[in-house]
């Protein structure tokens, strides 16, 4: 049975609700497109580029019957391929859902150090995790060529929180950027980290004089909160005057969340000065209902093309990193049962609060399941000693199984609904005539939003795919 997008589920929902993990929790067959047909078509677009790239299923340690499936482990968690039906829909949502393997190998810039790029020198990679390693380099090597591509003057990274993108693409790479932020605290935090990248730079220099950086000019930093609809003047204003050609501005977004990636389209279309862009987005539960999906007229008009908050929710979670939890039968996977139980006790005790987020319960699986409740309870601003039904707690408890099987079906659906996401934005911008692509960027193990759009004002032909090669 497949998980309904009300979120019932085949046993008495009033008993356990399987409520997913929101993002930020503690979780964590090769086929032809079967109907290209009815993919739509724009004159002069590049359409044919993304609609007709090979698709390739995405959990094969999800799919019953596959290399790899994992049937009833030493723990007892049901196979959720056979509740599937052993091959039959999650075969069609894979098929039909865009391909997450990028062009190049997986990362093997982390093959001597797991926690460093060995293509990133080491000024670059301070205070910076492996997996913003890996995306600030992927992306920031992607601008770079756009940019050339495109003749930009000026690249304006949008939600550039603590700058570790805008500093890469500016000291490392010799970009002019911009850095649009909306919270003064990050904004103070990225100058204080560009101050240090750049004594960083400087030691290397005196140590070896040879080296020479491609430019010292540091990110101008702005506070500024951008209107997924109105324009956004300070966004458009150039860092310096140019003589030739006027402004030509490259926006970029690295996980821009919810509404912000919409923004970022929509100056695209509205202001003639941006000629490129490229956007990874996130957050889809947090777009705007109307107004950030669907934008396309293409979607709109196909029916039940609504997604509700449950199904987008679903489309951000770390799929293959879950795949490999289900795999190995890891203790963790009774977070989803816990999360769920403290569902239950929420909406009986504040049925007015809906989808609070619960955050930062570390070693859950280590906790009793009351613990985790009370623990819970306080993040979200509840009494956490408010009376618990111990037996119906360890009731919920008992069910660990349905659940986690529950939860890897709709993961199975995840795919589809980016895909649904994704696929509004790319024809939103061929509808009005511009040239776009998706391409898996980053490695989906260490990025799991690894889709970047980019879109231009000028057909590149062939030179999309240069896009996401890897530079030697």
């Amino acid at each position: 049975m497949i998980p309904s997008a009300t979120g019932c589920t085949p046993w008495d929902a009033g008993r356990l609700c399987p409520w997913p993990l929101l993002r930020g929790e503690e979780t964590a067959s090769c086929e032809p497109h079967p109907c290209p047909g009815a993919l739509p078509s724009h004159p002069g677009c590049l359409h044919h580029r993304i609609f007709h790239r090979q698709l390739v299923g995405h959990t094969p340690l999800l799919m019953a019957g596959s290399t790899g499936w994992t049937g009833p482990t030493t723990t007892g968690h049901t196979a959720a391929g056979d509740a599937w039906g052993r091959g039959g829909s999650q075969s069609t949502a894979c098929a039909l859902a865009f391909t997450r393997t990028p062009g190049f190998q997986t990362p093997s810039e982390f093959l001597e150090n797991p926690s460093q790029s060995s293509r990133l020198t080491a000024p670059f990679r301070k205070h910076v995790k492996p997996k913003k390693q890996h995306e600030i380099r992927r992306l920031g090597e992607l601008v770079k060529k756009l940019s050339d591509l495109t003749g930009c003057t000026q690249v304006v990274d949008v939600g550039s929180g603590q700058g570790h993108l805008s500093r890469f693409m500016s000291l490392g790479l010799g970009l002019m950027v911009k850095s649009i932020e909306g919270d003064q605290r990050l904004v103070e935090r990225a100058q204080y980290l560009d101050q240090q990248l750049l004594q960083a730079l400087a030691k290397v220099e005196k140590r070896n004089p040879r080296v020479v950086q491609r430019g010292r000019c540091l990110p101008q930093h702005v506070v500024k909160w951008v209107d997924p609809i109105d324009l956004c003047e300070e966004l458009l204003l150039p860092l310096e005057s140019t003589q030739h050609g006027g402004t030509r501005l490259l926006l970029t977004g690295l996980h821009a969340c919810g509404d912000l990636s919409v923004a970022l389209l929509r100056h695209f279309c509205c202001c003639p000065e941006v000629v490129a862009l490229a956007s990874v987005g996130c957050c889809y539960m947090k777009l705007s209902d109307p107004g950030g999906y669907p934008l396309s007229q293409w979607v709109a008009d196909l029916p039940g093309y609504e997604l509700p908050y449950r199904l987008r929710e679903g489309a951000c979670h770390a799929l293959e990193e879950y795949a490999e939890r289900l795999q190995k039968a890891r203790p963790d996977l009774r977070t989803h049962c816990y999360r769920a139980a403290l569902e239950t006790v929420i909406r009986h005790a504040c049925p007015e609060l809906q989808r609070p987020g619960v955050q930062g319960i570390p070693r859950v699986h280590e906790l009793k399941i009351e613990e985790y409740v009370q623990r819970g309870l306080q993040r979200v601003g509840l009494d956490p000693q408010l009376p618990l039904n111990l037996a119906a707690l360890q009731a919920h408890e008992a069910q660990e199984n349905r659940v986690v099987a529950f939860f890897s079906l709709a993961l199975l659906m995840a795919p589809l609904v980016e895909t649904l996401i994704l696929l509004d934005r790319l024809l939103y911008l061929q509808e009005q005539g511009f040239h776009a692509e998706l391409l898996p960027i980053f490695s989906p193990e260490l990025s799991p939003r690894n889709m970047v759009l980019v879109a231009t004002k000028m057909p590149l032909g062939q030179a999309f795919s240069a896009l996401e090669t890897e530079d030697s």
